[in-house]
């Protein structure tokens, strides 16, 4: 037999909508439904607010649908594409204002939560909050990593946890998430909460709303402090999700181009704009040296993030250089700061001058 638009309509409509009467075609959930040599992908129309009920219905459409007849590959979006609401005469500084779920608070234990952040992409952000909480537990500090790049998580990738899925314990009258351990790390990433590796079309209040329940509904535990591995930008994703989240300070990471550090002004001004202290510059990329002949060469530039933090007085905590190495550790899923060699070092310097900032700042209550 050959794909039926008619049966995988009649497969969806067997699906209870977990908010309304009805399934998930009678209430109008199904904003498309296209096949192609194969493949058929379904986008689901939800409210922001209600993502996470909407996890487990994701997972049944995709299974009844990979059952039909000519189906080789269901892929089923989650989206929340709909008009935003008419704008305030005064402009609110968070229209999203993610609120806590009532219970147990999976960050209660959670001392210090510190953003890394870029305002830009390619510049190996995520790479270098990878291999910072390495360093920082190594240490002996109890870390958490938290990927908060919705639409292009990398922490699976980078610790080698790719294809596991997060569990779910029972919590008085709640149901929190159990972070997935790697090199003594507690990490959670969208990855481990989304059956494969299919596209995530969400908007920017229900990002915002996804990276705070993952803070909120995940079970921690106790932690010297939880980095955040902020998604690129400055836009409102980024500005909510630093007012949601209120994390003790920040790190900006750039490469020392000019192009790379007029984002990183703009990420100073943000975390400026919501009061969250900068605690400092980290320059990645910084030198490249010939494994052949021994030269180093400062492709991207010489010294140009530490001149920015001079000028911007903030803190210069250090730099990492372009290496094969580091670019082979992430693609094996073994963070180089685990390893002991010249370059962990380094990650262990950087780590060492954030750890002296971070405790420049007040615990959490």
């Amino acid at each position: 037999m050959t794909y039926s638009e008619d049966l995988a309509l009649k497969a969806l409509s067997n699906i209870a909508d977990p908010i309304k009467d009805g399934d998930i075609i009678s209430s109008g959930r199904l904003a498309s439904l296209e096949f192609v040599d194969g493949t058929l992908q379904a986008v689901l129309q939800i409210p922001p607010p209600q993502a996470e009920n909407f996890f487990p219905i994701r997972e049944t459409a995709q299974s009844v649908l990979e059952a039909l007849e000519g189906v080789t590959k269901a892929q089923v979006i989650l989206s929340a594409h709909k008009a935003g609401p008419q704008m305030a005469s005064r402009p609110r500084p968070n229209p999203h204002q993610a609120r806590r779920p009532e219970g147990v608070q999976g960050d209660g234990d959670v001392k210090r939560i510190l953003a890394i952040s870029s305002a830009k992409g390619g510049v190996g952000k995520s790479t270098m909050a990878a291999n910072l909480a390495v360093a920082l537990s190594r240490s002996g500090l109890k870390i958490g990593l938290l990927d908060a790049d919705i639409h292009g998580p990398s922490l699976p990738m980078l610790f080698g946890t790719t294809g596991q899925q997060a569990r779910t314990i029972k919590a008085g009258a709640r149901n929190i998430i159990v972070p997935i351990e790697a090199y003594g790390i507690q990490t959670m990433s969208i990855g481990y909460l989304t059956p494969d590796d299919s596209p995530i079309v969400w908007r920017g209040p229900l990002v915002q709303g996804a990276i705070a329940r993952m803070l909120w509904d995940v079970d921690w535990g106790e932690l010297d402090a939880l980095l955040i591995d902020m998604p690129p930008g400055t836009g409102d994703a980024q500005l909510g999700l630093a007012q949601d989240v209120k994390p003790n300070g920040a790190v900006i990471v750039s490469t020392p181009q000019d192009l790379a550090l007029l984002d990183a002004r703009k990420g100073v001004a943000m975390f400026e704009k919501v009061d969250i202290p900068v605690l400092g510059l980290i320059e990645n990329m910084a030198v490249f040296t010939c494994s052949e002949c021994g030269t180093s060469h400062h492709i991207f530039g010489k010294d140009g993030a530490k001149t920015e933090a001079e000028a911007s007085n903030i803190n210069y905590l250090g730099a990492a250089p372009l290496a094969l190495s580091i670019r082979e550790s992430g693609d094996a899923g073994q963070p180089v700061a685990a390893a002991n060699t010249d370059i962990s070092e380094n990650f262990k310097d950087i780590a060492t001058q954030l750890w002296q900032q971070a405790q420049t700042t007040p615990q959490r209550e």
